[in-house]
């Protein structure tokens, strides 16, 4: 994701430029956390503490006092190790943006909602969980329990099986580690080879399915949302009930929420 970057204050006897040029500690608090902002949220993948302090020209324990607010915001999102990515919130915003001269992300959702005559989601990812922040409502004569801003778990959910198998393995290992693999019902990968497996089907076929891992009942199909270096920052799904559409039927819909998956992605680059 670029952002356009905000032009830094300089003055007489500032203090040597880091690498990009800027002036440790230049410009004021909002212009400091726009700057970080901005360097969180480049393109190429999480970014260090170090890399954003040094790009954004903020010394690093006020970069780490203001990533920790974003963070909190869902403007950026922690992912381990000292690695920061732009956050739901932002991607969100930025979606916003860009749909008004490219497309319309909710637009998507509903064809493909109309399409499948099902529930349609979009969820991004928040460090080690995902958060749903859109849903397109089925006209059928029941709801389902999720809602805009709900977390999501990453080992039994489509949307999280989706973005954990296009992950590099040692984000999956951070997050298995950092969550753990709780058994939500008697269907859940609880068991770490057995999930590992399922994510290895996932990364060949291009979407993921969550049968009745999460709620019992309940199916859903997901497939990534990928921005243009193949990074997963999200996942489309389509939820159903298990006894208003088969499971085969279900399937059938992949070739759609791939292409709608797809479509989103070029819509957040």
């Amino acid at each position: 994701m670029n952002l356009p970057r905000t032009a830094p204050a300089t003055a007489p006897g500032a203090r040597p430029r880091p690498r990009n040029g800027r002036a440790s500690e230049s410009g004021n608090a909002v212009s400091k956390a726009l700057r970080i902002l901005e360097e969180a949220a480049r393109t190429g993948g999480p970014r260090q503490l170090a890399d954003i302090a040094a790009d954004a020209g903020v010394l690093k324990p006020s970069t780490h006092r203001i990533l920790a607010t974003l963070a909190e915001l869902g403007y950026v999102t922690t992912l381990g190790g000292g690695s920061y990515a732009a956050g739901p919130r932002m991607r969100a915003l930025a979606a916003e943006v860009v749909s008004e001269s490219t497309g319309d992300v909710a637009a998507e959702l509903a064809a493909l909602r109309t399409s499948v005559g099902q529930t349609v989601h979009l969820a991004l990812r928040s460090g080690d969980h995902a958060v749903y922040t859109h849903k397109v409502e089925a006209d059928l004569p029941y709801s389902m329990a999720s809602r805009v801003g709900m977390r999501l778990a990453m080992h039994c959910t489509s949307i999280g099986k989706a973005i954990l198998a296009h992950l590099p393995e040692k984000e999956i290992d951070e997050i298995i580690t950092a969550r753990g693999l709780e058994r939500r019902t008697p269907n859940t990968h609880a068991d770490p080879a057995r999930l590992r497996a399922d994510l290895a089907g996932i990364r060949d076929l291009g979407y993921a399915l969550d049968d009745e891992e999460n709620e019992t009942t309940i199916r859903c199909l997901g497939a990534p949302v990928l921005d243009a270096e193949g990074y997963p920052v999200g996942a489309v799904s389509v939820s159903t009930v298990i006894f208003l559409l088969p499971r085969d039927e279900l399937l059938g819909h992949a070739p759609a929420l791939m292409a709608t998956a797809r479509r989103i992605s070029a819509l957040l680059h």
